[in-house]
């Protein structure tokens, strides 16, 4: 089985993690679901390149630097999964990709779901993406 590489990013400020709402769309991984900003690596792009180049591209934002937390392995998918403190106010960022983004609270991580204002309901989380944020809560 091929493995598809994936970097994404868990920002965090004011002990609440920047979560992106994917789009509801059926083609992707957890349609309508919460989850963490980044993408596919492109060929011969480190893991550390390729998510400061999703942030950059999916919010109009990267941090000077990041750090390396785990790679979350779930079938096909390898996600290298960084870490940095989210430097911009969450009104600077612009959304380029995804329905919603908002600050969400290691409580509404614990629930697994959380309300969006632009999908007027209350969305879950995709699988990995809670586990991992969870695996970093008890981390810190």
């Amino acid at each position: 089985m091929t493995k598809i590489h994936v970097a994404i990013a868990i920002l965090y400020r004011d002990g609440k993690f920047l979560c992106q709402l994917r789009d509801d769309i059926p083609q992707i991984r957890y349609p309508g679901h919460w989850a963490l900003f980044g993408g596919h690596l492109e060929p011969g792009e480190t893991a550390q390149v390729a998510v400061l180049r999703e942030l950059s591209e999916e919010i109009g934002y990267a941090p000077p630097s990041v750090s390396f937390f785990c790679c979350d392995v779930e079938g096909d998918i390898v996600r290298h999964v960084f870490h940095s403190q989210l430097g911009a106010d969450v009104k600077d960022l612009v959304l380029h990709e995804g329905w919603d983004m908002q600050l969400l609270t290691a409580q509404d991580i614990r629930a697994g779901k959380c309300y969006s204002q632009k999908s007027g309901d209350v969305r879950p989380f995709g699988i990995p993406h809670q586990r991992i944020l969870l695996n970093f809560l008890e981390s810190i």
